[in-house]
C-alpha cells in the first residue's frame, strides 16, 4: 500500500514522537535501530520529514530529532504520506491504470473507491500523538 520509504517514515515519526513525549531527542542511529531501517536510508527520510516540518532537527551536543508535544496531535499520518509518496494513495487507480476516472473507469473502480475513502479517512484522522501513546503504553510496537 505504501512505499518502503513511506513505511519507514511513518515508523520513524511514531518513534520520534514517542521519545519526544518523554522529553528525549533521538539520533539517526537510535531511530534506524528501533525501526529496523538502514541508517543512511533513515537519514534521507528524516531530511524529507524535517524539510516538511514534520520533525525537528536539533544540531550539536544533545541534539537529535524531536517533535514538540504541542504539535504532535496536529500532525496527521496523511501529511507524512504526502511528504514521502505524494497523493497517489488518495487518487490512484486500483489497477494502476493512468486514465481511470469517474467517466471512464476500470473494472474495480467502484469497489476500490470505497477502500480508498476508508484509507484516506484513517490517514487524515490519525495523529502522531495517539500513535506515540500506543508505543509508550506498550499497546503497539514498531518492529
Amino acid at each position: 500500500m505504501f512505499s518502503k520509504t513511506c513505511e519507514y517514515a511513518i515508523r520513524a515519526s511514531i518513534f520520534i514522537a514517542s521519545q519526544s513525549y518523554q522529553d528525549k531527542r533521538v539520533t539517526i542511529k537510535d531511530i534506524a535501530e528501533k525501526i529496523d531501517s538502514p541508517k543512511f536510508f533513515t537519514a534521507k527520510i528524516l531530511q524529507i520529514l524535517a524539510k516538511n516540518d514534520l520533525v525537528h532537527s536539533v544540531k550539536g551536543i544533545g541534539g537529535g530529532f524531536e517533535i514538540p508535544k504541542e504539535i504532535m496531535s496536529q500532525i496527521k499520518l496523511s501529511q507524512i504520506v504526502m511528504a514521502i509518496d505524494g497523493d497517489s494513495i488518495f487518487t490512484c487507480c486500483g489497477l494502476g491504470l493512468g486514465k481511470c476516472s469517474e467517466i471512464h473507469h476500470c473494472s474495480v473502480h467502484e469497489k476500490f473507491k470505497e477502500i480508498r475513502h476508508e484509507i484516506t479517512s484513517m490517514l487524515v484522522n490519525t495523529n502522531l500523538e495517539e500513535l506515540a501513546l500506543g508505543i509508550k503504553s506498550g499497546d503497539s510496537f514498531l518492529k
